[in-house]
């Protein structure tokens, strides 16, 4: 996409991801043919839709369609559990679209089995954000024959996509915090005039900057280890922006009242799925240290 078709495409998805969330975001995104772009120009279609899903407090079966497209398969994907990133056999997590689906890929040591929706225990989880809509999912019955397919490639797509929304998300907690500091009123001045917040703020802003700069580095060396950091880096990120704006917002921001808890609840989920960011990082640090060999540099 040249740079006019992208602000074009941003413009759209933005405003589906403000309007809908769940199915009738599906249904949006099939409209303005995000599929098609995910074909065209994988970059912009994840890049995209995940952040302006994670600033509006979005859900949609975008991340099974990402790992789907990168397995080559057309179903919904089980999803190994919170902080684990390795092939889930038959038990593991869904999204929403598992219900929504005929098939699911289900993808253990010896490969991929897609497995039909009714052969499928799938029981909701209300846990920290009962709106994101994971499931827990058990297989009753595993057809025999796998076939190959690339879960490596798949989970990298996967934690491609994590990082972008967790990097919206972030924003969005930003922008309500920032908001509130130059509206919030204290000893006849704005809050955002005190050293203390100032710093809270500017620290949350060099974070979100650092996750989308690890981003940018991973999509333009694409590899499973650049994927993995970028989502540990958003990952540490979206928590430290989390801290800091929930810090701003004072008792405002424990409320149930005010947004910036749904944003909360969505970056402590996020963080864990497809492996949460102290879990990849002690990971990545012990294959450097088993194999004594560092990773070639990223370009500056």
């Amino acid at each position: 996409m040249d740079r006019d078709e992208l602000e074009l495409f941003r413009a759209s998805l933005q405003q589906a991801a403000a309007s809908h969330t769940g199915k009738a975001l599906d249904d949006a995104i099939d409209e303005l043919g995000w599929r098609d772009a995910l074909s065209a120009d994988r970059r912009a279609a994840v890049s995209t839709l995940f952040e302006e899903q994670g600033k509006a407090n979005a859900t949609s079966s975008a991340l099974d369609m990402v790992m789907a497209d990168a397995l080559g398969v057309d179903a919904a994907v089980v999803l190994p559990a919170l902080g684990r990133w390795d092939a889930p056999g038959d038990r593991g997590l869904g999204t929403s679209a598992l219900q929504r689906r005929d098939s699911a890929a289900v993808i253990g040591s010896d490969g991929l089995r897609l497995v039909g929706s009714t052969d499928l225990t799938v029981r909701p989880i209300g846990g920290l954000d009962p709106s994101l809509g994971l499931v827990e999912v058990s297989v009753e019955r595993l057809p025999t024959e796998a076939q190959s397919a690339n879960w490596t490639a798949a989970v990298a797509a996967g934690q491609m996509s994590l990082a972008h929304e967790l990097v919206g998300a972030s924003r969005a907690m930003l922008q309500l915090a920032r908001d509130h500091a130059v509206e919030r009123i204290q000893f006849g001045r704005p809050i955002a005039a005190f050293q203390a917040v100032r710093h809270r703020l500017a620290e949350s802003l060099v974070s979100v900057e650092a996750a989308g700069a690890a981003l940018d580095a991973a999509w333009e060396v694409e590899s499973s280890m650049n994927a993995a950091l970028a989502k540990a880096v958003a990952g540490r990120s979206a928590r430290t922006v989390a801290r800091h704006c929930q810090q701003v917002l004072a008792g405002l921001g424990f409320t149930t009242e005010h947004p910036f808890q749904r944003y909360l609840r969505r970056v402590l989920v996020l963080d864990g799925l497809l492996g949460d960011s102290r879990t990849l990082t002690k990971s990545l640090g012990e294959e450097l240290l088993s194999t004594r060999r560092l990773p070639p540099l990223l370009p500056l």
